[in-house]
């Protein structure tokens, strides 16, 4: 990046000392030394690629810059090296980026452990030495440090980072828990099942470097036909100089004409017309608030044919909210029924607690008085509102077992709906059931069909959250194909088997079980606002205001792009075709050659630039 830095900045100073009239000899010395900084990278890549008997752009470009420079058209020469160098610097700072975050979501396992001896006594030892069958204590506000099974205690677990649940799990002896989720207010005794490298966590970072390796880099144009392309004009040029020579013509008269053959068929004009309108629409849609982290990134979005979405920060905000009252008994209508319940929880943390505190001050019914406050953890809680005994908790700790009472249909039928339930007592009697839900984007539905119709396929949802709650969302925003209960190693498999249909797909997802999905993709797209390190550095294209409708828009605007691309390139070629043929059949005066060539140079420019126009953005949006 540094390098790529100097090579701009010395382009800049070099250009604005021949503008300005500045003496010669300042202009050529800053356009060199660019040539210097940003010129010995591609060269050195196209070197080792000549050893292996190959040859492409980087090399090309070179040659080219320098035979610009031999002929006096040295700006010409330095616009490549700065071109090659940026896009070079920019593709080894998005891998360094992804590999930082590898490491960094290996950190969210603890360091450390307690292990329970067989005394009954606690000693701290690095969790990289655990064993499968050691038991550890995980306090209140602790990581867990391996993946295990609960064999004492309660309490609820934040296991967002793996299997992407909106709320916390109870956790009760029996349970599985996984490495590097967050334990809640109560204790556990976990005995461990797999060792640290073999967590859950671990293989989330090994499938990203994975993904990272073997994902097909996608190249633009210039890319895909550079080795025949390098080949032909290489060839081309050494025989437009020899052959006159053998024909008796003078050196410096087949030097020129080699030269200007070099500098016609030199495929800046190329290089432009497939950039400018690239850059132009990454910086449109990043004024929308859409990042694409690279001109390929903007090329593919342009053919994707399949999108896929998680859920739970995706889709939705990954805040729950009360979403209906169930009231038991007449003794209490829904209004004094949610301001109990506000009541006893109102001392609570637990995210559930938070929002029916919310909801009870959003209905006007305010939250009561509260003493004796208990919280079970993994349970629920307990308090004394106007003299009586309010529990408000889990139905499995709430409701009896083989319950067949009203209290427990109501909860069985909220679960089948893809809620989650919360049973509220009063002295040890059910009077209610809430159910809570996760948080539905207001944009979500007509996004979901916007991106329908901008690809002409049904998208998909990739979830870990429970069918029910799966299929209830699906339904509000109108997806009709659901998998769901995925871990990551599952959501990359659901992937591949939508690759291996010949589909090109898009995952769309924010958190770090997200992460090795939108890696293995064609390309990942990442919510901004929320999103984890790691599924920002992976994917390819961050949503920044965690506007969903602008997937679609952004996916227009690309195809919109690569119409422009193809008109460029048609012209680009027209001009090297006449060009190329008046040197090589005739006569071509340098300054002519050299003005048809910046010519179309300039005019593919300025035909991609029209994608920076805010008309373009808003003409990308009306097509979806």
């Amino acid at each position: 990046m540094r390098w790529a830095a100097a090579a701009l900045g010395l382009f800049l100073l070099g250009a604005t000392a021949q503008v300005t009239g500045a003496p010669a000899w300042l202009s050529w010395t800053a356009y060199l030394a660019c040539y210097a900084a940003g010129g010995w990278s591609p060269a050195l890549a196209g070197l080792r690629a000549l050893r292996e008997r190959t040859l492409d752009v980087d090399l090309l470009m070179v040659v080219a810059a320098a035979g610009a420079a031999a002929i006096g058209q040295i700006t010409d020469g330095a616009l490549l090296i700065v071109i090659f160098a940026t896009s070079g610097a920019l593709e080894a700072l998005a891998t360094a980026r992804t590999e930082d975050s590898v490491r960094g979501l290996l950190d969210l396992a603890p360091d450390t452990a307690t292990r329970v001896t067989a005394d009954g006594g606690e000693r701290t030892v690095r969790a990289a030495d655990l064993a499968v069958g050691d038991v550890l204590l995980v306090r209140p506000g602790e990581r867990i440090p391996a993946d295990a099974t609960v064999i004492g205690g309660g309490s609820e677990v934040d296991q967002a980072t793996v299997t992407g649940e909106p709320l916390p799990v109870d956790k009760t002896t029996g349970d599985e828990v996984f490495a590097g989720t967050l334990n809640g207010t109560g204790a556990l005794r976990i005995r461990v099942d797999r060792h640290a490298a073999e967590s859950v966590v671990a293989r989330i970072a090994a499938l990203v470097e994975e993904a990272g390796r073997t994902k097909a880099r996608t190249a633009l144009f210039i890319e895909k036909i550079e080795q025949r392309y390098s080949l032909g004009m290489v060839a081309v040029t050494v025989a437009v100089f020899v052959i006159p020579l053998l024909a008796g013509d003078s050196v410096d008269r087949a030097l020129l004409r080699a030269m200007t053959f070099m500098i016609v068929a030199s495929p800046c004009a190329v290089v432009l017309a497939t950039m400018p309108p690239l850059l132009a629409a990454i910086a449109n849609a990043g004024r929308h608030g859409v990042l694409a982290k690279s001109a390929v990134v903007m090329e593919r979005l342009g053919g994707i044919t399949r999108i896929a979405f998680d859920k739970t920060g995706t889709l939705t905000r990954g805040v729950p909210e009360l979403a209906e009252i169930h009231t038991l008994t007449e003794e209490f209508g829904e209004s004094e029924l949610l301001g109990l319940a506000a009541a006893a929880e109102h001392p609570s943390e637990h995210p559930l607690a938070a929002a029916i505190v919310r909801a009870a001050r959003d209905r006007g019914a305010i939250p009561l008085g509260a003493t004796e406050f208990t919280a079970h953890p993994g349970r629920g809680v307990s308090a004394r509102v106007r003299g009586r005994s309010i529990g408000v908790g889990a139905p499995a700790a709430l409701l009896p077992e083989q319950d067949a009472s009203p209290a427990a249909a109501t909860v069985e039928t909220m679960q089948a709906r893809g809620y989650t339930a919360v049973v509220v007592t009063c002295d040890d009697r059910p009077i209610g059931v809430l159910a809570l839900t996760d948080l539905l984007r207001p944009e979500a539905e007509a996004a979901v069909s916007a991106v329908r119709r901008v690809t002409g396929a049904a998208p998909v949802l990739l979830t870990g959250d429970n069918r029910p709650a799966a299929d209830r969302l699906a339904a509000r925003v109108g997806i009709t194909e659901v998998h769901a209960g995925l871990l990551p190693a599952e959501k990359v498999d659901a992937v591949r088997r939508l690759q291996a249909t010949g589909a090109r797909v898009a995952v769309v997802g924010d958190g770090i079980n997200d992460a090795p999905a939108l890696a293995t993709a064609d390309l990942g797209i990442a919510m901004g606002g929320a999103g984890s390190d790691l599924a920002l550095r992976a994917a390819d294209v961050v949503v920044v205001r965690d506007d969903l409708t602008t997937i679609a828009t952004v996916v227009a605007l690309s195809r919109r792009a690569g119409r422009v691309i193809v008109a460029n390139l048609a012209i680009a070629a027209g001009f090297i075709t006449v060009l190329v043929a008046w040197d090589l059949l005739g006569t071509l005066p340098l300054p002519l050659g050299v003005a048809g060539h910046e010519g179309s140079t300039v005019l593919v420019g300025l035909n991609g630039l029209r994608l920076l126009r805010a008309a373009a953005w808003r003409r990308a949006a009306a097509t979806v």
